[in-house]
């Protein structure tokens, strides 16, 4: 008979994104967790950022309130939402949720969230863990509004002075911004540089989110 597998702690949630881990469900109806490395890891370099030209107006325009961390529970929910022709099927369950919550309240589970009015209608949540955030998933109910959530985070994470932004796997979408894949054992060396780096204390501040303009300007000149 085999052994039990570990009971999955947030401890042991962030020691496997350490070293290059991270859960997955099969769908939100299945309770099982398995662990998942790719053999090409999906990032965005933080110095090679390509905002395209109309999203770039799109975020100029300040068209989206852009918050932090306020409303973890609607975004990982919108994250978690099926239907439409996009999504049929969530990789998000019960224990995935509960699990990122607790990370959430410990300060290395954060979020972007894009509103209109008081509306949230869109946004992203990932892990934070030395210098390395690790983008989980994303949610849209307003035309850009998880794109401009993006590039907002990629402004945060200069100014934080943040090394690195794994993005799991490289789609078209993300593509679009500049995202390459490694190959695993590359990958692993830059992530243990990049855990083992101290980002700016502040760089989460509520009170410290730029103007759509300022953003664009941080990543248009490296800053």
């Amino acid at each position: 008979m085999s052994p039990p597998l570990p009971v999955i702690t947030p401890e042991l949630l962030l020691r496997a994104y350490e070293i290059g881990l991270f859960p997955m469900a099969e769908d939100a109806g299945d309770p099982t967790i398995y662990w998942v490395e790719p053999e090409r890891r999906g990032v965005i370099p933080l110095d090679a950022v390509h905002v395209p030209a109309r999203l770039a107006r799109t975020v100029r325009a300040e068209r989206f309130r852009i918050a932090v961390d306020l409303d973890f529970e609607g975004v990982i929910a919108g994250c978690a939402s099926v239907g439409g022709s996009k999504r049929q099927r969530t990789w998000i369950n019960a224990r995935i949720r509960s699990l990122y919550g607790e990370l959430f309240a410990g300060g290395h589970c954060h979020t972007i969230e894009a509103y209109e009015g008081e509306t949230l209608v869109g946004g992203l949540y990932g892990v934070s863990l030395g210098a390395v955030f690790f983008g989980e998933s994303m949610f849209s109910r307003a035309r850009d509004a998880s794109k401009v959530a993006l590039v907002h985070l990629v402004a945060l994470l200069r100014r934080g002075r943040y090394a690195l932004l794994d993005t799991q796997f490289v789609t078209p979408h993300l593509a679009t911004f500049g995202a390459v894949e490694m190959q695993r054992p590359a990958y692993l060396r830059r992530l243990a540089r990049a855990v083992a780096m101290r980002p700016a204390e502040d760089a989460w501040a509520k009170d410290r989110l730029e103007t759509g303009a300022a953003a664009l300007r941080r990543i248009a000149n490296n800053e």
